[in-house]
């Protein structure tokens, strides 16, 4: 009875054992997961040698990363001699391209003389570019006589673009007698293209008779296609006689055909007693 008995605890033990082994395995792989990215909780006392030694791999290459990046969680006493030269190499090279664009953290002790040099001469043409654009920080102060020409230079064409174009700021007592008449005839230029193409505002009081009668063709034109459309824009009553008849003959047309073919809006009443008698009656096939 007892040998029975013992068996068939060892016949349960073997039946159990695969479900309390899927049971742990879920919390095993989330424990190797937790001690591979460096998040708790991390039992390292349920890691294989095989796993312990991916684990310490995986924490070696993590606080590579960190260094790489700059980070303060970096702890340099973990990298071998090949990756801390690497890293000063990076960090130098890191620390050089962030002062020659400007950018902190920079820190020019650590540069060479002839890196110093460079950052300087890079500082001089960052601030001359911010003072020729009008952007970011400048410093007239740091400017040589010819730079300072040059950026007057650069902002007395700034300020004839502006006016000319009608964006920006525009000072119209910083121009020359021979800008200021370049600007009048780009303002007037401007003005004629937005009355004949319709574009923004319009002033005809500033057009010419002869670009006056220019824009009138083109106002013309445009309200008789609006018309011939079908637009809300168009105004019949600036309809020329022939412009009105073209149009009025068309429309005729598309009424007794939308009459004949019972397809679209039909007025018989519009029809003539020649048109009328040729429309079918509802009961009658269209001939053929």
């Amino acid at each position: 009875m007892n040998f029975r008995k013992g068996l068939w605890t060892q016949i349960a033990l073997l039946c159990l054992s695969p479900i309390l082994l899927f049971a742990q395995t879920p919390d095993l792989a989330k424990n190797l997961s937790n001690c591979q990215d460096g998040y708790e909780p991390c039992d390292r006392a349920k890691l294989t040698p095989a796993e312990l030694e991916a684990v310490a791999l995986a924490g070696h290459l993590r606080n590579l990363s960190n260094c790489r990046s700059g980070l303060d969680t970096c702890d340099h006493s973990k990298l071998s001699e090949q990756e801390a030269a690497a890293l000063a190499v990076a960090d130098h090279r890191r620390n050089l391209s962030s002062c020659n664009d400007g950018i902190e953290p920079c820190d020019r002790s650590k540069l060479t003389p002839a890196e110093a040099r460079e950052v300087t001469q890079s500082e001089r043409q960052h601030n001359l570019y911010a003072c020729k654009n009008a952007i970011g920080d400048c410093d007239r102060s740091k400017l040589t006589p010819s730079e300072i020409a040059e950026v007057d230079e650069a902002k007395r064409q700034s300020n004839v673009f502006d006016c000319e174009n009608g964006t920006g700021l525009c000072d119209y007592s910083a121009l020359s007698p021979s800008e200021t008449r370049e600007v009048n005839a780009a303002e007037y230029q401007r003005n004629a293209d937005h009355c004949e193409n319709h574009w923004g505002e319009c002033d005809h009081s500033k057009l010419t008779p002869r670009d006056a009668r220019q824009v009138a063709t083109a106002e013309q034109r445009r309200n008789f296609a609006a018309c011939k459309s079908g637009e809300e824009t168009c105004d019949y009553s600036k309809l020329t006689p022939p412009e009105a008849k073209q149009l009025a003959d068309a429309e005729h047309k598309r009424n007794y055909t939308a009459c004949l073919l019972g397809h679209g809006y039909c007025d018989l009443s519009r029809l003539t007693a020649a048109e009328a008698k040729a429309i079918p009656s509802p009961q009658e096939p269209l001939a053929k």
